[in-house]
Protein backbone atom coordinates (compact mmCIF):
# COMPACT_ATOMS: atom_id res chain seq x y z
CA UNK A 1 0.00 0.00 0.00
CA UNK A 2 1.33 3.62 -1.03
CA UNK A 3 0.80 6.36 1.16
CA UNK A 4 -2.39 7.76 -1.02
CA UNK A 5 -3.99 4.37 -1.14
CA UNK A 6 -4.51 4.15 2.40
CA UNK A 7 -7.02 1.67 4.14
CA UNK A 8 -10.09 3.33 5.66
CA UNK A 9 -11.17 0.30 7.46
CA UNK A 10 -7.58 0.28 9.24
CA UNK A 11 -7.66 0.40 13.29
CA UNK A 12 -4.08 1.22 13.66
CA UNK A 13 -3.11 4.81 15.14
CA UNK A 14 -1.06 7.01 13.24
CA UNK A 15 -1.27 4.83 10.13
CA UNK A 16 1.79 2.38 10.88
CA UNK A 17 1.24 0.67 7.89
CA UNK A 18 4.69 -1.92 8.59
CA UNK A 19 2.44 -2.99 12.20
CA UNK A 20 -0.75 -3.45 10.04
CA UNK A 21 0.86 -5.78 7.82
CA UNK A 22 2.17 -7.87 10.53
CA UNK A 23 -1.35 -8.00 12.29
CA UNK A 24 -2.85 -9.28 8.84
CA UNK A 25 -0.29 -12.10 8.06
CA UNK A 26 -0.79 -13.07 11.69
CA UNK A 27 -5.23 -13.13 11.26
CA UNK A 28 -4.46 -15.41 7.71
CA UNK A 29 -1.79 -17.49 9.11
CA UNK A 30 -4.34 -18.39 12.59
CA UNK A 31 -6.89 -18.58 9.84
CA UNK A 32 -5.05 -21.34 7.96
CA UNK A 33 -5.14 -23.24 11.44
CA UNK A 34 -7.24 -26.02 11.80
CA UNK A 35 -10.34 -25.23 14.42
CA UNK A 36 -9.50 -27.59 17.22
CA UNK A 37 -5.93 -25.40 17.40
CA UNK A 38 -7.61 -22.19 17.04
CA UNK A 39 -9.82 -22.90 19.87
CA UNK A 40 -7.55 -24.60 21.90
CA UNK A 41 -5.52 -21.04 21.37
CA UNK A 42 -8.37 -18.70 22.07
CA UNK A 43 -8.87 -19.19 25.53
CA UNK A 44 -6.08 -17.96 28.72
CA UNK A 45 -6.39 -19.40 31.66
CA UNK A 46 -5.77 -16.55 34.70
CA UNK A 47 -5.68 -17.42 37.85
CA UNK A 48 -8.28 -15.98 40.11
CA UNK A 49 -7.52 -14.94 43.56
CA UNK A 50 -9.84 -16.86 46.21
CA UNK A 51 -12.14 -18.45 43.61
CA UNK A 52 -9.94 -20.59 42.23
CA UNK A 53 -8.88 -21.68 45.50
CA UNK A 54 -11.74 -23.72 46.17
CA UNK A 55 -13.63 -26.37 44.04
CA UNK A 56 -16.96 -24.57 44.88
CA UNK A 57 -18.62 -22.81 47.21
CA UNK A 58 -22.41 -22.49 47.86
CA UNK A 59 -24.31 -19.83 49.75
CA UNK A 60 -28.15 -19.98 51.14
CA UNK A 61 -28.96 -16.66 50.36
CA UNK A 62 -27.59 -13.99 47.50
CA UNK A 63 -27.33 -11.83 50.42
CA UNK A 64 -24.51 -14.19 51.57
CA UNK A 65 -23.01 -14.66 48.46
CA UNK A 66 -22.71 -10.88 48.16
CA UNK A 67 -21.30 -10.44 51.12
CA UNK A 68 -18.68 -13.51 51.11
CA UNK A 69 -17.63 -11.53 47.51
CA UNK A 70 -17.19 -7.95 49.65
CA UNK A 71 -15.11 -9.43 52.40
CA UNK A 72 -12.68 -11.97 50.40
CA UNK A 73 -12.19 -11.02 46.81
CA UNK A 74 -10.19 -8.26 45.02
CA UNK A 75 -12.27 -5.53 43.91
CA UNK A 76 -10.70 -5.39 40.34
CA UNK A 77 -12.37 -8.91 39.80
CA UNK A 78 -15.32 -7.06 39.31
CA UNK A 79 -17.57 -9.28 41.93
CA UNK A 80 -18.42 -6.22 44.50
CA UNK A 81 -21.58 -4.45 44.07
CA UNK A 82 -21.81 -1.67 41.71
CA UNK A 83 -20.56 1.95 42.91
CA UNK A 84 -21.59 5.28 41.86
CA UNK A 85 -19.12 6.98 39.04
CA UNK A 86 -17.58 9.00 41.25
CA UNK A 87 -16.55 6.38 43.82
CA UNK A 88 -15.31 3.83 40.81
CA UNK A 89 -13.48 6.87 39.53
CA UNK A 90 -11.49 7.19 42.55
CA UNK A 91 -11.11 3.57 43.37
CA UNK A 92 -9.77 3.75 39.86
CA UNK A 93 -6.97 6.34 40.49
CA UNK A 94 -5.94 4.62 43.87
CA UNK A 95 -5.04 1.15 41.95
CA UNK A 96 -3.32 2.68 38.72
CA UNK A 97 -0.90 5.34 41.31
CA UNK A 98 0.26 1.94 42.91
Amino acid sequence: MNNEQKNPNSQIPNGDEAQEKEWIAEFEASMRRPLAVRMKYSFIKTYKPVLDDAAYRSFNTMAEYREWCEKNLPSWLGYGRASSEGESDSNLQSLISK
